[in-house]
């Protein structure tokens, strides 16, 4: 119960941080930027979302098949659509996928415990497909660090490259339980090529949300960015805690869009309207959710009257 409560003041401290930045940058500049934002810029933005979604529920399917357990397709992008509405509104950014999980075991062999793994290795295959487009971002970095840091860049690129591999090998430690089930996944029967191509289209669409609300708001960013400064600032996102990924992204886009030449105030209304989208795109999960609980419960006081 203590951390639980410890939990939710991590989240709530993640989203007292968007005052405090609001506080130390430039209001004007911020509220120009986000009036420069369109209704045309938020329906492309919400378009994107709903690619996102998609995208990342076929591979959920796909991996899910792999192990064994097998769903219609209309039922998993409905699943993932209240998956993600409740990772976005409910703290830690992960109930959603836990819920997920447990609304879909009766589709699995062996209940629980399959489509819990099916949840975590699809969650992982974006994971490794993101950190494969951060890998892609450090033959940029150098550039980019190049008028910052006088003396060099090539030490901070190596220790950079060390700790990654560092991180590689204990999370392949880590995965030891589900290395035949990964195998399964991943690599038999050509399974890569689907992975890969499902993974990389959802990562560039979160990607691509963030380029585009950088554009939308008048701070366009350089190509560069794409592997750089914006899949650093998505990483933040991946921290446990926070309410889908408020006050830490914005925190990432304050401190990286000068890297750029672009203001921090730029960076940080980037930020919310990726988040603004990110939500929005996400809230028919919410409606779908209540649609389906208040069927069941009409169904419940059916039998009861039988």
């Amino acid at each position: 119960m203590r951390l639980r409560y410890l939990h939710l003041a991590g989240s709530l401290a993640a989203l007292a941080l968007i005052p405090v930045l609001i506080a130390h940058l430039d209001r004007d500049a911020l509220s120009q930027a986000l009036s420069e934002v369109s209704l045309v810029d938020i329906g492309i933005g919400l378009l994107i979302v709903q690619i996102q979604i998609v995208v990342s529920a076929l591979r959920w399917r796909f991996t899910a098949r792999r192990l064994g357990q097998d769903m219609p397709t209309r039922w998993a992008i409905r699943e993932y659509y209240i998956a993600t509405a409740l990772n976005q509104v409910l703290p830690g950014g992960v109930a959603g996928d836990v819920l997920r999980a447990y609304r879909s075991r009766a589709s699995a062999p062996s209940g629980l415990r399959l489509a819990a793994k099916s949840v975590i290795i699809e969650r992982l295959s974006g994971q490794m497909a993101f950190f494969a487009v951060c890998a892609a971002g450090l033959f940029f970095w150098p550039m980019l660090l190049a008028s910052v840091f006088s003396t060099g860049v090539l030490p901070f690129a190596l220790i950079v490259l060390v700790a990654a591999c560092l991180a590689l090998g204990l999370a392949w430690n880590r995965l030891a339980p589900l290395r035949a089930d990964l195998n399964q996944v991943f690599v038999r029967n050509g399974a890569w090529r689907i992975q890969a191509g499902l993974s990389l289209s959802a990562v560039a669409s979160y990607i691509l949300l963030f380029y585009f609300a950088a554009f939308a708001t008048g701070g366009t960013l350089p190509v560069s960015a794409l592997v750089t400064i914006v899949p650093l600032c998505l990483l933040s996102m991946l921290i446990p805690t926070g309410f889908g990924g408020w006050g830490t992204r914005e925190a990432a886009a304050a401190a990286l869009w000068p890297l750029v030449g672009l203001a921090s105030a730029q960076g940080v209304a980037a930020s919310v309207v990726y988040g603004a989208l990110a939500l929005l795109g996400s809230l028919p999960g919410l409606l779908l959710l209540f649609v389906r609980n208040r069927e069941a419960v009409r169904d419940a006081h059916g039998e009861s009257r039988a």
